[in-house]
C-alpha cells in the first residue's frame, strides 16, 4: 500500500515536516511493505496560482499544464493521500489551498457538466487530515472554529470530489510537551494507515 504525505510548511525544521517524518515512520512501523513519498510543496516549488489558463482548464477549453498533471499522477498512484499542515487563520494555508484549487481539477476531481448534476471522480480515494494549530482547544471549541474547518475542508472539497475523510485531526502545540505528543499521535496515525481502522489532522 502507498500513501502520498502533501506538506504544506516553508520551514523544513518546523513541527508540521516533524509531524509528516512520524508519519511516515508510523507506516514504515506497520509492514515493511508499505511505502510512501512526501510532496514539500514549498520546497519543490509548487505554484498555487490559478491563472487564466486553470480557468480554461475548469471551463474544459484546455489540458491541465504539466505540472498539476504530475501532482494527479501522484495521486492516483496512492491508495492514501495524507494532508500534513499548519493552520493558517482558521484554515489551510495558500500553498495547500492553491494546490488543491489547481490540482483537484474539474474533468479530473470531478464532472461538473451541464444539467447533469455533478460527478464525483474521486470515490476511491481515502484522505487523511492533520492540522496543527497554535491555539488552545478552548479557543478552538468557543468559536467553533474546528468545525468550521471540518465543514469546509472535509466536507465542502473532499465530500465534494467523492473522497472519504477517513482521518481528521486537530493536533495543538500551545504548551509544553505538546510537541512530542503531536509527534506520537502522528506515528500512531501512520502505523494504523491501512489497518483495520484510519485516522488524522495538523499545523
Amino acid at each position: 500500500m502507498h500513501a502520498l504525505i502533501v506538506v504544506a510548511h516553508p520551514g523544513p525544521e518546523s513541527l508540521t515536516h516533524s509531524v509528516a517524518a512520524h508519519f511516515a515512520e508510523g507506516i514504515a512501523l506497520a509492514s515493511p511493505g508499505n511505502s510512501w513519498e512526501i510532496a514539500d510543496l514549498a520546497a519543490e516549488g509548487f505554484d498555487p496560482r490559478f491563472t487564466m489558463a486553470d480557468v480554461a482548464v475548469h471551463l474544459r477549453q484546455a489540458r491541465p499544464s504539466a505540472d498539476v498533471i504530475a501532482e494527479q499522477a501522484r495521486i492516483d498512484r496512492a491508495d492514501a493521500l495524507v494532508l500534513v499542515y499548519p493552520v493558517y487563520w482558521w484554515s489551510m494555508p495558500g500553498l495547500l489551498k492553491g494546490w488543491i484549487d489547481r490540482v483537484f481539477a474539474n474533468g479530473w476531481a470531478y464532472d461538473a457538466g451541464e444539467g447533469s448534476g455533478v460527478v464525483k471522480r474521486l470515490r476511491h480515494l481515502r484522505v487523511h487530515l492533520i492540522a496543527i494549530g497554535g491555539a488552545d482547544l478552548r479557543t478552538y471549541a468557543r468559536h467553533g472554529y474546528f468545525g468550521a474547518m471540518k465543514t469546509q475542508i472535509d466536507h465542502g472539497i473532499f465530500n465534494y470530489c467523492g473522497a472519504r475523510v477517513v482521518t481528521s485531526e486537530l493536533l495543538l502545540e500551545s504548551h509544553d510537551g505538546v510537541a512530542q505528543a503531536c509527534l506520537d499521535t502522528a506515528r500512531a496515525i501512520g502505523r494504523n494507515l491501512f489497518g483495520e481502522s484510519e485516522c488524522c489532522e495538523a499545523a
